[in-house]
């Protein structure tokens, strides 16, 4: 763990490796002169770091699982009807109102940020081929690059659809001025299924806190994603595979809820994938996003700007013994002696309740905690496993009740009866509930919801959305890239 961290604090170092080289006698802003970098292990075990894992950081305004508008899990949660924000920044209302547009700066931030890291992993493959080290290390490296690649790839097909993917030769060529068109759907989820179906013969199953690799990418995590591609082709057959692979590699379920996101209990058994926070090096800001400016912190040096809410009709969703209601404030008693509630709301409950989800970070002083970020937990699989089960089958069965009260029972409710459910569609309905209370804020929801067929119905029924169309189950793409191709890269239908 203390080596992936030290390399991290070297992120935009070695990242800048990949992008470009200045030499005095001319500049060539695309290449690497590799007779220099990288050269031997540790070269690669840096480059490997830089390329594959950079994207998948949480740190302040940075990284893909970032708390701030750039975050992919706030907010694409923020575009259904599990989160809020009370902030009027020009950036927010295409999100919150599904107002999407090849202009908006979220929706089309996630493409215009990170798709060319997908170049940058396939440079990184090529780079460390040739690097004369042990040759089970190097093995482990290469998965981990197509583990990275493989799992960008389809973060950004889930929100755009297929993508551009450049191939070596082209890479290398950067003088060269070539317009690479978007891939095909086949091509764009053959790229993941193969990348991803390779690492997860090569990694570990997972790590534990205490290993030195703890932080780096793991089986466990390979087929998460490829179960999660799966559900999004449907495939249930083929993502129960998945689950059942997952469920081999030895998670567990924490007992108590609110103890998954604390800093106590970083590294459970139950995360598959998690970003480390530590001062000085990556550091999160939800709480600061959350908490109002009165709400009494045990630590009263964390900074708290009063933005992101849980509405009230999905908060008053769960049964009032669901212990993940203790990670949710509806009611506090602020620095200012005033109790506030959703009758009671103040300026800080007019948009619904408080969704604290993580714990306090004793040491914070400022907007910045090192409460590490959870991305992929086990109850994630095994809900999903539920969904999957029952679609498959076409029915509901005894094994898919069992996988979904694996989940519900954790949360102190009765468990479910096979006999409780008089349809799939019931069946899936509540699978669809347990994921929403179960997930909210770790950026399940959207394409959830999308599976279901009712993300724009939620927009409209539930954030009163006037704009939102079917087509916008997809993101667009930058106008920029659009324009830059001279129409060779197509935008998506509707923008």
């Amino acid at each position: 763990m203390k080596k992936i961290i030290y390399i991290f604090s070297l992120f935009i170092a070695v990242i800048g490796l990949l992008d470009s080289c200045i030499n005095l006698e001319s500049e060539s802003y695309d290449s690497i002169n590799t007779t220099i970098f990288p050269t031997n292990a540790d070269d690669a075990d840096a480059l490997v770091i830089a390329a594959a894992y950079g994207p998948f950081r949480a740190d302040g305004y940075g990284g893909l699982f970032q708390c701030a508008k750039g975050g992919l899990a706030s907010n694409t949660d923020m575009s259904t009807d599990l989160l809020d924000c009370k902030w009027g920044d020009s950036w927010w209302p295409a999100v919150l109102q599904l107002n999407f547009t090849a202009t908006s700066d979220i929706p089309t931030s996630f493409y215009g940020t990170w798709a060319n890291h997908i170049g940058k992993m396939t440079l990184t493959l090529d780079r460390i081929s040739g690097i004369d080290m042990k040759e089970e290390e190097k093995t482990r490296l290469v998965a981990e690059t197509r583990c990275g690649r493989g799992w960008l790839a389809y973060i950004l097909y889930d929100l755009y659809g297929p993508i551009q993917i450049p191939s070596l030769e082209v890479l290398q060529n950067p003088t060269q001025k070539v317009i690479v068109p978007r891939s095909s759907k086949e091509e764009t989820v053959k790229l993941i299924e193969d990348d991803l179906k390779a690492a997860a013969e090569v990694l570990p199953a997972k790590y534990s806190k205490s290993d030195e690799n703890f932080g780096r990418f793991t089986k466990g995590l390979a087929y998460t994603v490829l179960m999660k591609l799966y559900m999004h082709e449907k495939e249930w057959g083929k993502a129960v595979e998945c689950g059942r692979e997952v469920m081999k590699c030895g998670y567990s379920l924490v007992a108590n809820y609110k103890d998954i996101f604390t800093l106590e209990n970083e590294g459970n058994d139950e995360m598959i994938f998690s970003c480390i926070e530590t001062r000085g090096v990556n550091e999160q800001m939800w709480h600061a996003h959350v908490l109002p400016s009165n709400y009494p912190t045990t630590n009263p040096n964390i900074q708290k700007w009063n933005g992101y809410r849980m509405p009230w009709q999905f908060y008053h969703s769960f049964d009032p013994k669901d212990k993940r209601l203790e990670v949710i404030c509806s009611e506090y008693v602020g620095t200012d002696g005033v109790t506030y509630n959703e009758t009671n709301p103040g300026e800080y409950l007019d948009k619904g309740a408080l969704p604290i989800k993580y714990g306090e970070d004793p040491t914070q002083t400022s907007e910045s905690s090192e409460v590490d970020v959870v991305v992929y937990r086990y109850a994630d699989v095994l809900t999903l496993m539920a969904e999957a089960l029952a679609r498959s089958n076409n029915a509901v069965t005894q094994e898919a009740v069992d996988r979904l009260n694996d989940v519900h029972t954790r949360a102190g409710l009765t468990a479910y009866q096979l006999s409780d459910f008089t349809s799939l569609d019931d069946f899936l309905g509540a699978v669809l509930k347990e994921r929403g209370h179960e997930l909210w804020g770790e950026g399940c929801r959207r394409s959830d919801l999308i599976r279901y067929g009712l993300y724009i119905d939620y927009a409209i029924k539930y954030k009163g959305s006037t704009t939102a169309k079917e087509y916008m189950n997809l993101m667009p793409l930058p106008q920029s890239v659009i324009t830059e191709s001279s129409g060779q890269v197509i935008q998506n239908e509707g923008y």
